[in-house]
């Protein structure tokens, strides 16, 4: 069964840190793109930070830059997302999402069951 599992979200206070992890199975991890995203109540997706499959390249969104770092483990199946210095426009949930190829050939998306952060005093 293809499944995206997510953990690591909570409460914390403006400047803390908290560390994501997407438990990924079904599928050959390594040969897969994989990717952060959040939404926050009334506002539109943004595409957090994406890793290639061997972990050597990844993009972070501009105003998160500098504070979250992704990683990914290729033997543990999992990909992290730290997130440190942490704001209350961070707010928002998170989830882990990657494509995968059909058998038709045409590509779908799947993604976790997010997880929620929230930054506040």
């Amino acid at each position: 069964q293809v499944q995206l599992v997510e953990s690591g979200g909570g409460l914390v206070q403006p400047g803390e840190s908290l560390r994501l992890s997407c438990a990924a199975s079904g599928f050959t991890f390594s040969y897969h793109l994989m990717h952060w995203y959040r939404q926050a109540p009334g506002k539109q997706r943004e595409l957090v930070a994406v890793i290639n499959t061997g972990g050597g390249s990844t993009n972070i969104l501009d105003s998160v830059k500098g504070r979250f770092t992704i990683s990914r483990d290729n033997i543990n199946n999992t990909v992290y997302l730290q997130m440190n210095s942490l704001k209350p426009e961070d707010t928002a949930l998170y989830y882990c999402s990657t494509q995968l190829k059909h058998s038709s050939g045409s590509y779908y998306a799947i993604r976790g069951q997010r997880t929620q952060v929230t930054v506040s005093s």
